[in-house]
């Protein structure tokens, strides 16, 4: 006896083209686990939530000699790990969280473990600009790759060169276009704005959201005496008249940022705003914001900043949880993450 031959619908959406072949493959990293390292909770929380999963335990602890100790509550055997981690506040001691946190998943038998870190530390150091200069960036990628990092997704680095020096897979996300957005949303006179890029390594960036919002852009070229020490600053371009806005990808004691903000005044800007995907704000850096004539600071929440909001009302804070949480769903489920470089989730 025969049994009858099976009807098989022919998909015709993208919805049903993807369930169509779960059925047939199903993902072969297993659930998401989900674990947030204890440097930026809050954004880790917001992640967890807006993907529909919760987030795993972790005790993080210290030995009395101040060696970082990681226990994983959960297990991850044969799982998708995701472990987020802000790369800012006490580098050092995060960062070593961090990698003792991916070897212990990795020696769980987890299936694949990704390192999310929207700020990549020792961004910085990414090159030898001066004799015998370490290339930090590059044994920070070691580093995790050693550890068992087998994907990193992070945001904005300081140098894009700088996934080359990975051996896995690099997603480098931006937040160009939740700074557009907010930029249209909440500066009403946008449309004659100037975007600033405050040195000549960002002005690629700074053109490019300038096309974005269809206005002018600037430069100001300056030279260092020494790292968070400028010598002189020279403007190239107008904004006499216009709003200005300034945008870069990190801003650390923001003693450069107000020298740009007194030039810009200086040549005649009636605003000045600063957009920064890093608000690493370090040392004097909150003081010299009040200080200046700063509009306002518009910055993601890249790295953990309450405490420092509410001592400078000028802080504006753009949530990037859903960018992340949208990455993380696109990666376990093998989908394009080219989408997030033009568009916002909902």
């Amino acid at each position: 006896v025969h049994s009858p031959p099976r009807v098989v619908a022919i998909p015709n959406t993208v919805q049903e083209v993807n369930e169509a072949a779960a059925e047939v493959m199903p993902n072969r990293y297993g659930n998401v686990r989900f674990f947030g390292c204890s440097d930026h909770m809050l954004l880790s929380k917001g992640v967890a939530e807006r993907l529909g999963v919760k987030m795993e335990e972790s005790n993080v602890g210290k030995f009395a000699n101040s060696e970082t100790t990681v226990e994983i509550g959960a297990s991850v055997r044969g799982d998708d790990v995701f472990i987020l981690g802000s790369g800012s506040g006490d580098v050092n001691d995060n960062l070593m969280e961090m990698l003792i946190m991916i070897n212990a998943c990795k020696y769980a038998s987890a299936a694949r473990v990704t390192a999310i870190l929207p700020n990549y530390p020792y961004a910085r150091q990414d090159k030898k600009d001066r004799s015998r200069a370490p290339i930090t960036a590059k044994l920070v990628a070691n580093m995790l790759t050693v550890a068992g990092a087998d994907h990193v997704i992070t945001m904005d680095l300081h140098a894009s060169q700088i996934q080359g020096f990975f051996d896995v897979p690099v997603d480098n996300l931006y937040a160009e276009a939740a700074v557009e957005k907010y930029i249209r949303e909440h500066i009403p006179d946008f449309g004659d704005a100037v975007m600033v890029s405050p040195d000549a390594g960002g002005a690629k960036r700074v053109t490019s959201l300038a096309d974005r919002l269809n206005v002018d852009f600037a430069l100001i070229h300056k030279e260092r005496k020494k790292a968070n020490e400028v010598a002189s600053m020279t403007l190239v371009g107008e904004v006499d008249g216009k709003v200005a806005i300034l945008v870069d990808d990190m801003a650390d004691t923001c003693g450069t940022l107000c020298m740009a903000v007194e030039k810009l005044y200086e040549a005649g800007a009636k605003k000045v705003y600063a957009a920064i995907t890093h608000a690493i704000l370090s040392g004097p850096a909150i003081e010299r914001i009040n200080a200046s004539k700063l509009d306002g600071l518009i910055v993601t929440n890249s790295c953990p900043h309450e405490a420092k909001k509410k001592a400078c009302p000028k802080l504006q804070t753009i949530d990037i949880a859903p960018i992340l949480a949208e990455a993380v769903r696109r990666t376990h489920n093998g989908e394009s993450i080219s989408y997030l470089f033009n568009h916002v989730p909902a």
